[in-house]
């Protein structure tokens, strides 16, 4: 059981607004606060170069923390600044060939279909769309029958920006691994906010961020890559730290993941993510993952109370990401008007998941991520809020 009031007195964040946006960038505990400010304070006393020497045991056991945190080796991992960095070192590393399909799925996420699209563009691959089920997740059923030898990758979205959906990430890793498909898992929506096993997954290689639901720094991010991998990939990009200068002709990479890596990077976030991924692992998952769904359901319970509102989520399994519509309400200037009050929500236009929202007709949504430490009375708060505005011609 959850310490609710003593996760909110860790949480500065909590006594200056209602947040309810941890799908953006959520409350950090004032544990990584902390790390990074003092990371930060020895780099201003003793040098940058002094401090990472310093402290080096510990920065170095964040590959640790990672790995442990999603069943992987510390081999595998790589830290990087964002989740789109990681998602593209491994995707763009792919040596995908002349006529290869990639399958992905109908709620892919704006920035990884755009890469498609310039890789289908620049090296002849087709882009094939997995048709959703009758709940809008990945149909299995269908992935299975699209299966043919020119199936180059399948690159999925666990849980999109919008939609509330949890696709079948582990159903589809099966079938990746059954035909020796290589299977990249964009997970940075669901890192933070449930439990994450790569070896359950049977996924090659997983992207996630630190800012989303697992509440560390901007600025932070990790890529696993399958142990099979790291003698096969090459990165688009190298430098001194992803590889060493044998002779004037002849450079080496590294043989673990951090060959994807560059050698300058923030150690003071770095360090924040390592105390960022600590007090998630402390507080463990899967009590994370049941308040948190919890309050999201709770939420989308006292939506469906407004006359004009509609729950725009997808898929049999919820998670924490709430999106909907409120009927002669515009989600911007709504979004705006709740934040002079205090209260923090985003919006998700249809561009973000741009075939999602084609095949499901989506305007521009409101959407709202309560986590593990949001009220019942905060998601109140919300409601009524959005029940005086909707009752307004115009805000």
């Amino acid at each position: 059981m959850l310490d609710i009031e003593q996760i909110r007195s860790h949480t500065p964040g909590v006594s200056e607004s209602t947040h309810l946006l941890a799908c953006g960038s959520a409350l950090m505990p004032q544990q990584v606060v902390d790390a990074i400010i003092d990371h930060t304070q020895l780099e201003v006393r003793i040098g940058g170069y002094e401090a990472h020497a310093y402290r080096k045991a510990e920065l170095e056991a964040v590959y640790d923390l990672v790995a442990s945190h999603i069943g992987a080796k510390t081999n595998e991992i790589a830290l990087v600044e964002n989740a789109t960095v990681a998602w593209c070192q491994a995707f763009y590393a792919l040596p995908l060939k002349s006529g290869d399909r990639i399958l992905t799925c109908e709620a892919e996420y704006a920035a990884n279909y755009l890469a498609f699209l310039q890789r289908a563009r620049r090296d002849n691959l087709k882009i094939d769309v997995i048709p959703g089920d009758a709940s809008g997740a990945v149909d299995i059923r269908a992935l299975e029958a699209m299966i043919d030898d020119n199936v180059g990758l399948i690159a999925i979205t666990w849980i999109p920006t919008n939609g509330g959906l949890v696709n079948p990430a582990a159903e589809i890793g099966k079938i990746a691994r059954k035909h020796n498909i290589p299977y990249l898992l964009d997970a940075c929506q669901a890192v933070g906010q449930m439990p994450v096993d790569v070896g359950e997954l049977h996924c090659d290689f997983l992207s996630a961020t630190g800012r989303k639901f697992l509440r560390g720094p901007r600025g932070t991010g990790f890529l696993y890559v399958a142990e099979k991998w790291l003698d096969i990939l090459e990165p688009v990009t190298i430098d001194l730290f992803s590889a060493s200068w044998e002779s004037v002709n002849e450079y080496k990479l590294r043989r673990d993941a951090r060959r994807f890596e560059t050698w300058e990077n923030s150690y003071a976030l770095r360090a924040g993510l390592g105390a960022a991924l600590k007090y998630a692992d402390d507080l463990g998952l899967a009590g994370i993952q049941q308040r948190a769904w919890g309050l999201a359901a709770s939420l989308r319970q006292m939506l469906s109370m407004l006359k004009t509102c509609q729950i725009r989520d997808a898929g049999s399994e919820n998670c924490a990401i709430v999106s909907f519509t409120i009927d002669n309400v515009d989600p911007f200037a709504a979004v705006r008007e709740l934040h002079r009050q205090g209260i923090i929500i985003g919006t998700s236009t249809p561009k973000s998941t741009m075939l999602d929202a084609i095949s499901r007709n989506l305007p521009v949504l409101m959407r709202a991520a309560p986590h593990y430490y949001n009220t019942e009375a905060e998601l109140k708060q919300l409601v009524m809020a959005l029940k005086a505005i909707s009752g307004q011609h115009s805000i």
